[in-house]
């Protein structure tokens, strides 16, 4: 039925029903049309449009700082409605910690290799033995010439998530949701942009410094990026255990866990979920 002419250009949908509306004939289900076909090898993509590609998810993992850095752009409201500033920042997948920012009016490849520069000559990254990592999505400036010259110079390797997928860069999209969720945050909009300037650069010091977060066991990302959370988190197991020394009865069970996973992933495939290193 399915390779009769008047049916040859339909799919196995549209000659079910059709059967059934026109003829009042049922031969099979849906499924049993797609059954029958593919035993006999005519289940192929048709048509002139390219047949749909599965693109493999981009997955790394960091065990320390300046392994892995993720970055993306930003509006932030302006002076009046149809006006935006754009935030550029950068954050590292280890630790969290902010690594760099710029803030311009515009949207471009060229600013967005500033950032990268300042970034990688402030934390020092150029000295390594193993490449660092940006990841970002495919917008056009995490695609354009100038990005790309600055990162091949730096020798930072270029990552991109899948295309049309927002959630491949999940720790930035959620590091905007903490910027614009601040209390202080003018959602009225900011008055120019060094106000704006001024906002994020006093955002990002309270960030990096004082924002205990509760993915890092709440230390700060300073904390988890200069290498002290080892020895913060034994201070406070052993001010726990000796809390609960004093006053077994108000404790109920073991003292809070004081350890945190050395090996952090961006998107960890279903076989990586259970491994406790990269």
């Amino acid at each position: 039925m399915m390779n009769q002419k008047e049916h040859r250009s339909l799919s196995p949908n549209q000659v079910f029903h059709k059967l059934i509306d026109e003829k009042g004939t049922y031969i099979a289900s849906v499924s049993s049309f797609y059954r029958v076909l593919r035993y006999f090898g005519q289940v192929n993509h048709r048509g002139y449009a390219k047949a749909p590609i599965s693109k493999n998810i981009t997955t790394h993992c960091a065990t320390g700082p300046n392994q892995v850095w993720m970055w993306d752009i930003t509006w932030l409201p302006g002076p009046v409605k149809g006006i935006y500033y754009y935030l550029y920042m950068i954050i590292d997948l280890f630790s969290r910690k902010v690594v760099g920012w710029e803030i311009w009016d515009h949207e471009s490849s060229e600013s967005a290799s500033v950032l990268v520069k300042k970034a990688a000559y402030s934390e020092n990254v150029l000295m390594k033995n193993e490449p660092l990592v940006l990841h970002s999505d495919n917008g056009s400036p995490m695609k354009g010439a100038s990005l790309l010259t600055t990162l091949y110079n730096l020798g930072i390797v270029r990552s991109n998530s899948r295309p049309r997928v927002s959630n491949d860069n999940a720790y930035i999209e959620s590091m905007f949701r903490t910027v614009k969720y601040m209390p202080s945050f003018p959602h009225n909009g900011f008055s120019d942009i060094g106000t704006a300037r001024r906002w994020v650069d006093a955002f990002v010091d309270y960030y990096n410094n004082d924002h205990h977060h509760s993915s890092l066991k709440f230390l700060t990302p300073n904390q988890r990026h200069s290498g002290s959370s080892d020895e913060i988190l034994q201070r406070r197991k052993e001010i726990l255990e000796t809390a609960k020394a004093k006053n077994p009865e108000r404790w109920t069970g073991p003292v809070q866990n004081c350890t945190i996973e050395q090996a952090v992933w961006l998107n960890p495939s279903k076989e990586k979920n259970n491994e406790k290193a990269c």
